[in-house]
């Protein structure tokens, strides 16, 4: 990859397959736009969230072998832990997209968090059940921005910088 630092609004990049043609990015926006973006929602709540649901995922259905002697923690807890698995990044998800359900989904969030101990393997050996305590606990106590606060892009712009 080329890279031309003189170009306006940040570097060009020219890539393999591209032919001539000149890829623009523009950095400082998008990181300004994606924090903007992160402030008004409840981002790490998000993200502790559908990180809790992976390790109650991935553990009853691994299959690994510890000297030779295969291990598995496949109980007849896999459909519990495919349920509570798969609805913990879906309440992630929802989080970043619907703000405003940030209480039901905090809630439910705690909730499968508890229920997903005893049901899917320790939580996925306690690994979801902590992230899914910070996730739910994060989502129930975010507030969202005020509507008289301005905004990081109208300070900077203010200040400017």
């Amino acid at each position: 990859m080329l890279l031309n630092p003189l170009a306006r609004g940040g570097r060009v990049i020219t890539g393999l397959f591209g032919r001539g043609r000149q890829l623009l990015t523009r950095t400082p926006e998008f990181r300004r736009g994606f924090r903007t973006w992160r402030g008004e929602r409840p981002f790490w709540a998000a993200l502790f969230t559908f990180a809790a649901g992976l390790p109650i995922l991935y553990w009853p259905y691994a299959h690994l072998s510890l000297g030779g002697i295969p291990l598995a923690l496949s109980t007849t807890s896999g459909a519990g832990s495919l349920l509570i698995g798969t609805l913990l990044p879906a309440l992630g998800v929802a989080l970043c997209w619907r703000p405003h359900l940030r209480v039901f989904a905090g809630i439910a969030t705690l909730l499968l968090a508890l229920i997903s101990f005893p049901v899917a393997n320790f939580g996925g050996l306690f690994l979801g059940v902590a992230s899914g305590l910070i996730g739910g606990s994060l989502a129930c106590a975010w507030l969202p921005p005020r509507a008289d606060e301005p905004t990081t892009t109208a300070e900077e712009g203010r200040s400017g910088t």
